[in-house]
C-alpha cells in the first residue's frame, strides 16, 4: 500500500550536518523519536501476546561491519551508516502486526540496550535536530534492506553476469534477480545472496505500509556497545499490535 500517511513519513529529512553524531542533544530526545525499543527485549511468546508476529530470517554476513540500512532498489549505493561493528554473521528478525512489517531488528551481542541512539550517516549530528525532525531513509520501492557496504559490489557484479547473458536486454534487478527470493516468502521478505559462492548477502523485507521515510536507532549497552540495530517503520506504538495507531 502506497502513499499511507506514516508517523515516519510525517519526521523531516534533514541535510548533513558537518559535525561528529551525538546521541542524544538538547532539545532532541530519542525516546519521542520511536516508542517501539521494547521490541527487542520481548520473547516471541510475549510478543505474540501482543499481536505481533515474529519472523527470525536467517544471518546477515557482514564482510567489513559497516552496515547499509535503505532501500535497495532505489538507493543502492547509499553510504554505510556512521558507527560500524565488528564483520561478523548476525541474525536480522522481522516483527510483523496488521500484516505488514512493523520493524525490523539486527542483533550483534545478548543483552538489554541500556540507552538508544539515533544511527546517522557519517558527517549527521542529531545536536542539530529540532523536536519534530530526524534522520532517516527513504524508500520508494516499498522495501528495506540490512546489508554489508562491501555486497553492493557483488550485486553489481551479479547485474552484469545477467546483462551478459542477454545482451541487449533491459535488466531489472527486482524482476529479473530478486523476485524469484521473494516469493518464496510471500514476497514479504527474503535473504538474498547476489553472487552463489561469495560471502555478502543482503536482507530484503517489506518497509511497513509501503513508501516513507524510517529511523534506523542503535541499542547500546552501558559502555556504549552495539547490541542491536532497529527500524521502525512507524506501523505500531508501544511494541504493542493489539491496536493499530491513529493516523493523524
Amino acid at each position: 500500500m502506497r502513499n499511507r500517511i506514516m508517523r515516519a513519513a510525517r519526521l523531516v529529512l534533514c541535510a548533513a550536518a558537518a559535525h561528529v553524531p551525538v546521541s542524544v542533544s538538547a532539545g532532541w530526545d530519542v525516546s519521542k523519536a520511536s516508542s517501539n525499543f521494547e521490541l527487542v527485549t520481548l520473547g516471541d511468546g510475549e510478543l505474540s501476546g501482543r499481536s505481533i508476529n515474529v519472523i527470525h530470517m536467517g544471518n546477515v554476513e557482514l564482510t567489513s561491519g559497516r552496515i547499509v540500512a535503505a532501500d535497495p532498489l532505489a538507493q543502492p549505493d547509499r553510504p554505510a551508516l556512521a558507527r560500524t561493528v565488528a564483520p561478523g554473521e548476525y541474525p536480522v528478525t522481522l516483527y510483523q502486526a496488521f500484516g505488514r512489517i512493523a520493524a525490523a531488528s539486527m542483533r550483534f551481542a545478548e543483552g538489554r540496550p541500556d540507552r538508544w541512539e539515533l544511527a546517522v550517516l557519517p558527517g549527521q549530528d542529531p545536536a542539530t535536530l529540532k523536536d519534530d525532525e530526524i534522520f532517516g531513509y527513504p524508500v520508494d520501492a516499498g522495501v528495506d534492506c540490512y546489508m554489508d557496504a562491501q555486497t553492493l559490489a557483488l550485486i553489481d557484479e551479479r547485474q552484469a553476469q545477467v546483462q551478459a547473458q542477454k545482451p541487449g536486454a533491459d535488466i531489472n534487478y527486482y524482476d529479473d534477480l530478486l523476485a524469484a527470493d521473494l516469493d518464496a516468502n510471500k514476497s514479504i521478505y527474503a535473504l538474498h545472496r547476489p553472487v552463489a559462492g561469495k560471502k555478502g548477502n543482503v536482507a530484503v523485507f517489506w518497509s511497513g505500509w509501503g513508501d516513507g521515510f524510517y529511523p534506523v536507532f542503535w541499542g547500546l549497552d552501558r559502555d556504549g556497545h552495539a547490541l542491536v540495530l532497529l527500524t521502525d517503520f512507524g506501523v505500531i506504538e508501544n511494541a504493542d499490535g493489539r491496536r493499530e495507531p491513529k493516523l493523524q
